[in-house]
């Protein structure tokens, strides 16, 4: 059975027996904090580890709470000892979000509230089967975890490395290579825009705790950001999937002197990492053929913690990768498609339908590139010379849809952690997000379920916690389907466009009629 179907099917079981621990263990919500009275507010005694990572540390004084109503209007309740608390929360669901008036006095503590996620309470009959579940989930992002500093490293440093390796035809490549990077950018930066106006990550529910822990990066500037991808151990920076911006940047420097080194230095160390890179996708492979039982894991934790409200959020967050996928595939293709190559976008399609679908059907630009290379050369009138280079190279690093849906999604989960206690992203975090985009765009060639893996890569490097990632497979492959399709139409976009640039006539596709396959 293909891997998709069963990462489906899983992930449906997943689902279902979350709602079975729901509709036959009930769960009432807990604080997680012991308050005592102290006058005219209350102080904390004693805190839940989640709580604790929120920073509501015991000897904190709180003033008052935040909540919803039934009705969706927000309340405010005076807090002056326990039952106070207990009063709102005894209303609520495990998952919700209160925010606390916290600090030395009212006038300071209203300004800023704090967010604490209620948990299940202690005596919930069904906590031992969710505690189960999380043990796995946990065992399973830790694997994920391990692959990312050597996959990344290997992977870069065979990427560049084989792109110098091209030289012979510099004037072909480096208009290839500029047309990739300019798309998958201009594919970022729309999905960017998206996810900035419709925010779906702001007030969403997905169960997730916030970890303080995690939190060792604060919002930089474009020169912080710059200072800070210099790695000044490097043997220092290997060990902490934190420290990806240094490692990626010497991947990038030490490509790069692969090809400026002489023989018979330079086949070596290509060699060396080529083999490296291939052993790193072997066990790339074994890992992530445990993504069906990880994700069953991971989904019957939050829906039997917190319900299925979080698909709600999610479907909110699929529409945004639609619209952003849509708006990059139908309007910013299309208008180099007719100003830089001066072919008709309407004609182009009609040519490459064949290759269009499957890689709809497929999933895979791979797959697809033998699809591809016929339409583009039988029905597009793109020579061999050309398409021959172009679109085997963009199979391997052209990637706009998955540089787009990396962008999109892990600002999402930014939003929703910035909910629940994490820094809000600042200019240098999104500047960040848009580097190591473009990065895992190029480093995600022939990994199945590669997008899972570059995604924990850049929430790393914002130091936010990975289950989010993990969370999103849930409704990941709908959205693969689609962004492997951007991926093959703006390869072959390119291949358009580079012919054209090298002086090939495509004005037949005017006129031309295509059979259909």
């Amino acid at each position: 059975m293909q891997q998709h179907w069963k990462i489906l099917i899983w992930m449906l079981g997943g689902i279902l027996a979350g709602v079975l621990l729901q509709f036959f263990l009930a769960a009432p919500a807990s604080s997680g904090l012991t308050l005592e009275k102290a006058g005219d507010h209350a102080r904390i005694v004693e805190a839940s580890s989640i709580a604790r990572k929120a920073g509501l540390l015991p000897g904190k004084r709180v003033w008052a709470v935040h909540y919803e109503q039934d009705d969706g209007q927000e309340a405010r309740k005076l807090i002056t000892e326990q039952k106070d608390l207990e009063a709102v929360v005894a209303d609520r669901s495990v998952g919700e979000v209160l925010y606390l008036e916290m600090g030395a006095t009212a006038e300071a503590a209203r300004s800023q509230p704090k967010p604490l996620m209620l948990m299940m309470s202690e005596e919930a009959p069904r906590k031992p089967w969710i505690d189960a579940f999380a043990f796995l989930a946990d065992i399973f992002m830790a694997l994920l975890k391990m692959l990312i500093v050597p996959l990344v490293l290997t992977s870069i440093i065979t990427g560049v490395a084989g792109v110098g390796a091209a030289s012979d035809l510099r004037r072909l490549g480096l208009k290839t290579i500029t047309y990739y990077v300019v798309t998958s950018l201009l594919a970022i930066i729309v999905g960017l825009l998206v996810i900035n106006i419709i925010r779906p990550g702001e007030g969403a529910a997905l169960g997730l705790p916030y970890s303080a822990e995690m939190s060792g990066s604060e919002s930089q500037n474009f020169f912080g950001l710059i200072k800070r991808m210099i790695p000044t151990n490097l043997f220092q920076s290997l060990v902490s999937n934190s420290s990806m911006l240094q490692v990626i940047f010497f991947a990038i420097l030490f490509g790069i002197c692969i090809t400026l080194a002489k023989e018979p230095h330079k086949s070596r160390m290509t060699q060396f990492f080529e083999s490296a890179f291939e052993i790193m996708m072997r066990m790339a492979d074994l890992v992530l053929k445990l993504i069906p039982y990880g994700v069953f894991c991971l989904l019957a934790k939050n829906v039997g913690a917190t319900g299925i409200a979080l698909f709600q959020d999610l479907g909110v967050y699929m529409l945004a990768v639609i619209a952003a996928l849509l708006i990059h595939g139908m309007i910013t293709l299309p208008l180099l498609l007719r100003f830089v190559a001066r072919v008709s976008p309407r004609a182009w399609w009609r040519a490459m339908a064949p290759a269009i679908m499957t890689a709809f059907s497929t999933s895979s630009s791979s797959m697809t590139l033998p699809a591809t290379m016929e339409c583009v050369e039988k029905r597009g009138g793109v020579s061999n010379r050309t398409s021959s280079f172009v679109l085997p190279l963009g199979a391997t690093i052209n990637m706009d849809g998955t540089a787009l849906y990396e962008c999109v999604g892990v600002i999402f989960l930014a939003q929703y952690y910035a909910g629940v206690g994490a820094a809000p992203l600042g200019l240098g975090d999104q500047i960040l997000i848009v580097f190591m985009a473009l990065m895992a765009s190029i480093g995600t060639a022939a990994i199945p379920s590669a997008g899972l893996v570059m995604m924990l890569i850049i929430l790393s490097s914002l130091h936010l916690p990975l289950e989010g990632a993990a969370l999103l497979l849930a409704i990941d492959r709908p959205l693969d389907m689609l962004r492997t399709t951007i991926n093959v139409w703006s390869d072959s976009c390119g291949c358009a466009i580079i012919g054209r640039s090298e002086g090939e006539d495509l004005k037949h596709l005017e006129s031309a009629t295509f059979r259909p396959q």
